[in-house]
């Protein structure tokens, strides 16, 4: 009788692209059973697929990656061995692999060589003995994530090793790629003398890793190369970088990949591949639009065929394909681009109706989604981009677009919004960042910024003031001779706050003392010739000397801005939470966050507040030392007034990690009274020995470096005083 095999296998990362969902819908569909395990439901797994939970195998939230590639292969590595342990009989596939036959293999060991010669063995396809010797191995190999592999090459060995001696193992996750995986399970194969044990080429990889891209080409190439021995048929999911760098994320027409695509009835244009670790595809930028409609798509310059299209599948809107040259000229007549495109979106599903060819000025409509790669900004000028961004933003547009260095295309983009950095990459030794632009509207056309005036004005009374510009505004509420001068970003005020007020508003209230909030539209970092001509103003008239105690306040940028602005009141107080000290590029070029602020001036007045905080009273600098860029920051503040605290492993939002804690409140108390001293602030953080997020990070700073008996005691320490989630499942695994 044969042996009927059941096949399970792992999906982490949200929805399934084409290949993953042809995969599972051919082992459906021949009539062998499947089981997808995951972490999180899945929107769309082709019917007839079994789920189930994977913690039933691994509960864990620490999902290892293959850090210098980005990607779970590492846990599914690990996962698949505990899957096999768990499911006796039952047989781990890829997502990338495809049923050509069903699987009525007799034996419990199901592996196949990759490559040709009879050595190495790869773990796509992979069944052994739930009580075997491999797999023990193996097993025991993986407890041990600091292990040095003895099948690397020997320098490597080597340089591991003194790695180790210095007190710094190296981690699987920065192990070369496989280390889990085939690496492995070829090591102890022939460790342990099961060579007969495993298949040849034919039968899961008649198409090895080096002649992969076959099936992209005529269904033939790959067809030759298959025989009547090939079962479960690996695909090798590498394709999916020339799938999306080359073929819009889709199967090239008449391949093999496509050919089994119409065999299984799946529709590719509704799955695209847009990703690849570290590397997001043109089609994977539809989940960066942070917009919960989209009427109308537009194409500037024809370059993001496969974005229109996802756009398309995700919002059904319409598309727009702006007929313009490099310098902003109109066509008379359609570009060589346009019906190549056109014919793209109709053949994909696309109704002819739905895209328009915008050859005028006069056509140009407000637009919901721009797209702008390799264009404006890019390898053309930027310039004749303003006059488009004029006709077509509202204020709940995105703009998609590709950005060169020294293109001049950042001070033209901020007088209509904000960027984000999605990536960046070097192009002949000039760096191109891709960036996701978000226009904001002026400030009469702005809602929240209209609330905001309405509020600020009601809050300031009769005895206060307001002021504002388009980025940036000031609220002063007088109380008492005692001045907490803040530093906020509006947008969190307005959208994430209930009571929608300047950050530390009721704390300072409750302690009646008057207040000077500095807010700034978006992350602007406050640097706005007119926030500065503010500053001299108030200095200039007295304001400050009417106080008898002016304390700065701010958190991040704005401990930055609190830091940076003291310098216009003169003996003053800062409390400055997890601060930068400048983004000036020249004098901290290790700072790599807040890439959109990079572009501003970062010269002049009030740009280093290292500098300026040197006219303080004190400084009160808290900051986490173990957050690499914060600690290099604290390290720039070198004055005589300044008094650094420390607060380890509580990370970057220090301030939330003692609010939770419970100690912000006394902590600010005392800085902002000028009472706060290094005895007291430590003796108040000992309540982060009951912090969950202290003790997690400290029990991982324990397994980092190689010290499991350590993070044992730690963790018996925790558990028997209450209960910390990630620590008691990281103690069964130890």
């Amino acid at each position: 009788m044969v042996r009927v095999r059941e096949v399970g296998t792992l999906w982490i990362g949200g929805s399934l692209s084409w290949m993953e969902q042809l995969c599972l819908k051919s082992f459906v569909d021949r009539g062998q059973q499947i089981t997808l395990f995951s972490y999180e439901a899945i929107p769309n797994v082709p019917a007839g697929v079994i789920l189930r939970d994977g913690r039933e195998v691994l509960d864990t939230d620490n999902f290892l990656k293959y850090e210098k590639k980005d990607s779970f292969a590492l846990f599914a590595d690990l996962f698949r061995l505990h899957m096999i342990a768990s499911n006796p009989g039952m047989i781990w596939v890829d997502t990338d692999v495809y049923c050509l036959r069903p699987m009525t293999y007799e034996s419990d060991h199901v592996l196949g060589f990759e490559l040709p010669g009879n050595h190495r063995v790869n773990n796509a396809v992979l069944g052994l003995p739930a009580h075997g010797a491999l797999l023990h191995a193996l097993l025991a190999y993986t407890q041990d994530v600091y292990a040095i592999p003895p099948f690397v090459k020997r320098k490597l060995r080597d340089s591991y090793r003194s790695a180790m001696a210095a007190g710094q193992p190296v981690h699987v996750s920065q192990q070369p790629w496989g280390v889990w995986g085939p690496m492995l399970v070829t090591h102890f194969t022939h460790a342990l003398g099961l060579e007969e044990q495993v298949q040849p080429l034919e039968a899961f990889y008649p198409i090895p890793f080096p002649e992969r891209l076959k099936f992209l080409r005529a269904a033939e190439v790959a067809e030759r190369m298959i025989t009547s021995e090939t079962t479960a048929l690996h695909l090798w999911a590498s394709n999916k970088r020339e799938l999306g760098l080359r073929h819009q994320g889709l199967p090239p027409v008449g391949s093999y990949l496509h050919k089994l695509l119409k065999l299984h009835e799946i529709e590719a244009e509704a799955a695209p591949i847009k990703a690849r670790g570290k590397h997001v595809f043109d089609a994977g930028l539809v989940d960066r639009l942070d917009v919960a409609e989209v009427r109308h798509f537009a194409d500037l310059g024809g370059n993001a065929q496969s974005l229109a299209l996802a756009a398309w599948q995700k919002w059904g809107c319409d598309i727009h394909l702006v007929d313009i040259d490099p310098k902003g000229r109109w066509s008379p007549s359609p570009s060589p681009w346009v019906a190549p495109y056109e014919q793209y979106l109709t053949a994909h599903g696309v109704p002819h109706r739905q895209i328009t060819r915008v050859a005028d000025a006069r056509a140009l409509m407000r637009t919901d989604v721009i797209a702008n790669l390799t264009g404006f900004g890019d390898v053309n000028k930027v310039k004749p981009l303003a006059g488009l961004l004029e006709a077509m933003l509202h204020p709940g547009s995105r703009m998609v677009m590709d950005i060169r260095k020294g293109s001049g295309a950042y001070p033209l983009l901020n007088a209509y919004g904000t960027c984000e950095t999605i990536s960046t990459r070097d192009a002949n030794g000039v760096s191109i960042t891709r960036a996701l632009f978000r226009a904001t509207p002026p400030a009469a056309e702005k809602t929240g910024t209209d609330d905001w005036a309405q509020i600020a004005s009601e809050l300031a009374g009769s005895e206060g003031f307001y002021r504002d510009n388009a980025e940036h505004s000031f609220l002063f509420i007088k109380r008492s001779d005692t001045l907490v001068v803040t530093f906020d970003n509006l947008d969190l005020a307005m959208e994430k706050r209930q009571d929608r007020k300047p950050w530390g508003f009721s704390f300072i209230e409750k302690q009646g003392w008057s207040m000077l909030g500095v807010m700034a539209k978006g992350w602007t970092w406050y640097r706005d010739p007119w926030v500065w001509q503010q500053f001299e103003d108030l200095r200039t008239s007295g304001f400050f000397a009417a106080f008898k105690r002016v304390v700065f306040y701010g958190a991040s940028m704005g401990g930055y801005g609190a830091s940076a602005f003291v310098s216009a009141c003169p003996g003053a107080d800062v409390v400055a939470i997890s601060p930068q000290s400048t983004l000036n590029r020249a004098l901290v070029p290790w700072e790599t966050r807040y890439r959109s602020a990079w572009s501003r001036d970062w010269s002049g007045a009030h740009a280093d507040a290292t500098e300026s905080s040197g006219t303080a009273g004190r400084v009160f600098l808290l900051y986490d030392p173990y957050e690499t860029l914060d600690r290099a920051h604290a390290e720039r503040f070198v004055g005589q007034n300044v008094l650094k605290l420390r607060a380890p492993l509580l990370g970057h939002r220090l301030g939330s990690s003692l609010q939770q804690m419970g100690i912000l409140a006394p902590i600010t108390l005392a800085a902002l009274n000028g009472t706060l001293t290094e005895t007291e602030f430590y003796r108040s953080l000992r309540a982060r020995k009951s912090f969950p997020r202290y003790q997690r990070e400290l029990f991982k700073r324990a397994l980092d470096r190689g010290r499991p008996g350590l993070a044992r005691k730690l963790g018996r320490w925790v558990l028997t005083r209450g209960n910390n989630r990630y620590i008691r499942r990281e103690m069964m695994s130890l």
